[in-house]
């Protein structure tokens, strides 16, 4: 349990260096020269290489276990990148040390992960998933009012710093404390690259993978990078105001992960909780994407609705486990979660050419508008897909 409470405190550092970008934004501007899309470079190649090394990560939760692995990745590149990050004297080191951050971050939900599946009955996982990232989230709310505010007091540098610090100590403890569960030996999984093979030949697994791919890319990309540009472009909205509706939508975030987690046990269905949740999401993009000059009110309404339903995560994660064989249990969970993060690094690349495209008019509305259409029809073609898949229900009446 205590291995547990550590790898949790690891991972709401992972959520807040995840999307810490926005309300750092103003001052990278001002001191540095970052435009908005020197940021989404940088966002994007965090989830890229966090996304890129669940590849690795997962052959080593097999073969190594989880306290090594995330361990050291965490203290080596995650405590070096956030170093980096606090010295940066450029865009362009904030970009390398955004992609060492995202290395040192990759093996820490998925450690965890690995402990529940190998620990805790197949029932729970969902529950269990969702409840950590719940707690994770905390993370998110950090590095939104939170932050601003300790930006505010103490300098930018200042309090990355602190982090680098307290990174370290974090993966240290890991070390100590974390212990990898029993595995029988005499499973014996498919080896390497072959394993993902395995799992990338179980057709079902298909049609899962584009709703993987795109759940949390919206969550993702509002909350740690355009909530900040769209706000102080529609609105002229200061990083105060930008934290607040931040942190509104970071606690939607939490409170989501576990409104997800008890809902595929009340309802006896994965498959039709995680569609619900993100068709609803999907409406809130397209009520965006046609009036992008609301209220910012209004607007927090709608980004608190998409923080909700772009979180569930931990039941995607279990309806897609039931496919897969349980001693490539590393290697599986790792490529579905490459899937997730890899679908929120690709969006925020792709949002980024986009806004940056439109940005040339001068004309911010359309602007904005594009980028939540964008994402709306994105998640409308992922959804018509995800129909097609088969249930895995808790109960086992599949």
């Amino acid at each position: 349990m205590a291995g547990l409470v550590v790898l949790c405190a690891a991972y709401v550092l992972s959520q807040f260096f995840r999307a810490f970008l926005a309300v750092l934004t103003p001052d990278l501007n001002a001191q540095l020269g970052a435009t908005s899309g020197d940021l989404a470079i940088a966002s994007g190649i965090w989830f890229a290489l966090f996304a890129l090394m669940q590849f690795p990560v997962g052959a080593s939760l097999d073969r190594f276990g989880p306290r090594r692995t995330a361990s050291l990745m965490l203290g080596v590149f995650g405590a070096g990148g956030v170093a980096l990050f606090a010295i940066a004297q450029s865009p362009i080191m904030i970009i390398v040390a955004m992609g060492l951050i995202g290395i040192g971050c990759a093996p820490v939900l998925m450690a965890s992960l690995y402990i529940f599946a190998r620990t805790f009955e197949p029932a729970r996982f969902a529950f269990l998933t969702s409840l950590f990232i719940a707690i994770g989230n905390l993370g998110n709310i950090a590095s939104a009012a939170p932050l601003s505010m300790a930006v505010e007091l103490f300098s930018w540098r200042v309090v990355v710093g602190f982090f680098a610090v307290l990174t370290a100590l974090v993966a240290a403890l890991i070390f100590v404390i974390v212990r990898d569960p029993k595995v029988d030996e005499t499973s014996g999984g498919e080896s390497g690259l072959r394993g993902y093979l395995t799992l990338l030949a179980i057709p079902a697994l298909w049609l899962i993978f584009p709703a993987m791919l795109v759940n949390y890319s919206a969550a993702a990309g509002i909350r740690g990078l355009w909530a900040g540009p769209m706000l102080t472009d529609i609105h002229s909205a200061d990083a105060s105001v930008i934290g607040w509706v931040t942190l509104a939508m970071a606690f939607a975030m939490a409170i989501g992960s576990l409104a997800y987690g008890p809902l595929d046990t009340l309802f006896n269905s994965r498959k039709w909780v995680a569609f619900t949740g993100m068709a609803i999401g999907t409406a809130a993009m397209g009520i965006i994407a046609v009036n992008p000059a609301m209220s910012i009110g209004l607007l927090t309404v709608l980004f608190v609705i998409i923080g909700l339903t772009g979180v569930g995560y931990g039941v995607l994660m279990a309806h897609a486990k039931a496919s897969f064989p349980a001693d490539m249990m590393g290697r599986g969970v790792t490529l579905l979660n490459f899937f997730s993060i890899g679908g929120a690094g690709l969006m925020q690349f792709l949002t980024g050419r986009l806004v940056t495209s439109y940005n040339s008019a001068g004309e911010p509305l359309t602007t904005y508008s594009a980028l939540m259409w964008f994402y709306a029809g994105v998640f409308t073609l992922a959804l018509a897909i995800y129909l097609f898949s088969r249930d895995a229900k808790p109960a086992g009446n599949n």
